[in-house]
C-alpha cells in the first residue's frame, strides 16, 4: 500500500494508512506532550518529481487528528540523496550523512518532536535526521512509521 501511494501516485492511500499512525500512537501519546510534528524532507529535485511528500501528506493528518501542529519547513534535506531502497545499511549512512538541517532553530529548544516518515528499514534517515533536531535544541524525538521494512 505504501509503494502504491508513494510510486503510483495514489495519493488518496494517505487515508488508511494515516488512520494506522492515528490508531498506533494516538494512546501513546495522550499521557505526553508533544509539541509538534516535523515530517521528513523531500529534496526539491525528488519533490517535483514525485509531485509530493508522502510525511508531509501523512503528517498533515495526525496532526489534525491528534491536535499536534504539524512544522513542514523546519527540518530540509540539503542535498540530493540516492533512494534507499536498494542500498545496503552502509550505504545507507553515507547517503544521508550531513544531508539534513535545521531552519528556525529557536522553534525547536526545549521541545518534544515528532519525526514523521512512511518507513523505516536501517534507521539511517530517521537517526540523521533526530541529531539534527538535537543539535537544533530538540529535548526528545520520537520516531514514528507507519511501516518498518526488513533490511
Amino acid at each position: 500500500m505504501i509503494h502504491s501511494f508513494k510510486y503510483n501516485r495514489r495519493r488518496h492511500l494517505c487515508q488508511p494508512l494515516s488512520l494506522l499512525a492515528i490508531e498506533g500512537i494516538g494512546g501513546f501519546f495522550n499521557d505526553r506532550k508533544v509539541d509538534f510534528i516535523l515530517p521528513v524532507p523531500l529534496h526539491n529535485s525528488r519533490l517535483r518529481q514525485r509531485g509530493f511528500n508522502q510525511a508531509v501528506l501523512l503528517g498533515s493528518k495526525v496532526s489534525r487528528a491528534l491536535d499536534i501542529p504539524m512544522l513542514p519547513d523546519v527540518l530540509v534535506r540539503n542535498r540530493k540523496t540516492e533512494p534507499q531502497v536498494e542500498l545496503s545499511a552502509s550505504e545507507r549512512r553515507l547517503n544521508v550523512k550531513d544531508a539534513f538541517s535545521v531552519k528556525k532553530h529557536q522553534m525547536l529548544a526545549g521541545k518534544r518532536i515528532i519525526l514523521l516518515d512512511d518507513v523505516i528499514t536501517t534507521g539511517s534517515t530517521m537517526n540523521e535526521c533526530a541529531k539534527e533536531l538535537k543539535k537544533a535544541g530538540a529535548e526528545i524525538v520520537i520516531a514514528v512509521t507507519i511501516a518498518r521494512t526488513a533490511r
